[in-house]
């Protein structure tokens, strides 16, 4: 197939709902390139369909480094370009998160957390937690359980994404980010912004120091990881990955849990093809098959 150019190609919404043209020329060949690409250093398993997704993201990055085509732009990639490569990922991935998503999860980790002497330090990873919206909720969840901020807790918040990691670190939120967060917590957990912050909040300094932020590729060799964890979430992260894939970070990641420990998985995601490794105990709950 020939180069698709701007006359060639009608307009087609983006992901924000604006109407975008391919201004740059965008082949069959590169988006196979950029399949294979984002396979190899993520792990992410793109769908044909998401060829015009692929392209409204990347075509910031083609601006931002003033490229001329998507060809032009694999080979900036392949040439081992880390920063690029890293900005690559960050367009690619998806990071829908909210306060208490899936909340049946958080009074079952309650539970969890009340069942473990309070003289035990515990640890806790959230390996996909995005625009930390998720590491915090847990951090609510475990000072509101122990009812104390010194919680014998640590929470290790991982992702694959710099941009969003940065934004959990700073851990601002509008109010309407805010609505699953009740009064309570708003008042005990949260910083409102008056003037030119109005209706913004901040996380209060004693909950962000229960966490550690930090970049994590789940496709890495060697992760770095030595402590065991009490709880791990891994939730809506599998979804993107194939069960080839998925198997391989599973039995990776299942010694890195406690024989108790539980493993948080997201609504659309099972794990029969990984039973010798997890076994159920609770709707997207597992704990290791030992």
């Amino acid at each position: 197939m020939s180069a698709i150019s701007a006359i060639k190609k009608p307009a087609f919404g983006n992901e924000s709902g604006e109407r975008e043209l391919y201004l740059f020329p965008f082949t069959d060949d590169d988006f196979h390139r950029i399949r294979g690409l984002i396979y190899r250093v993520a792990g992410i398993s793109l769908a044909p369909s998401k060829r015009d997704l692929v392209y409204s993201r990347l075509a910031r990055r083609l601006r931002a480094r003033l490229i001329d085509s998507f060809s032009e732009y694999i080979r900036l990639l392949e040439s081992g370009d880390k920063l690029e490569r890293e900005e690559f990922i960050n367009a690619l991935t998806t990071n829908m998160t909210s306060f208490f998503r899936e909340a049946h999860h958080f009074p079952i980790l309650a539970k969890h957390l009340g069942a473990i002497p309070r003289s035990n330090h515990v640890n806790i990873w959230t390996c996909a937690s995005s625009s930390g919206e998720e590491p915090y909720s847990i951090a609510m969840t475990v000072v509101e359980q122990y009812k104390s901020f010194n919680a014998p807790v640590r929470i290790l918040a991982t992702d694959i994404d710099t941009n969003v990691l940065e934004k959990a670190r700073r851990g601002v939120y509008s109010l309407d980010q805010l609505q699953k967060v009740s009064p309570e917590q708003l008042k005990r957990f949260f910083l409102k912004g008056d003037g030119k912050n109005a209706g913004f909040a901040k996380i209060r300094p004693e909950l962000q120091q229960m966490i550690t932020f930090r970049r994590f590729n789940l496709l890495d060799e060697q992760w770095g990881v030595n402590e065991k964890f009490d709880v791990i979430f891994c939730r809506n992260v599998m979804i993107y990955f194939d069960k080839e894939t998925q198997y391989r970070i599973l039995k990776k990641m299942q010694p890195c849990l406690h024989p108790h420990g539980l493993f948080f998985a997201g609504h659309s995601e099972s794990f029969h093809h990984a039973s010798d490794l997890f076994k159920v105990c609770g709707k997207t709950v597992y704990s290791p098959n030992n």
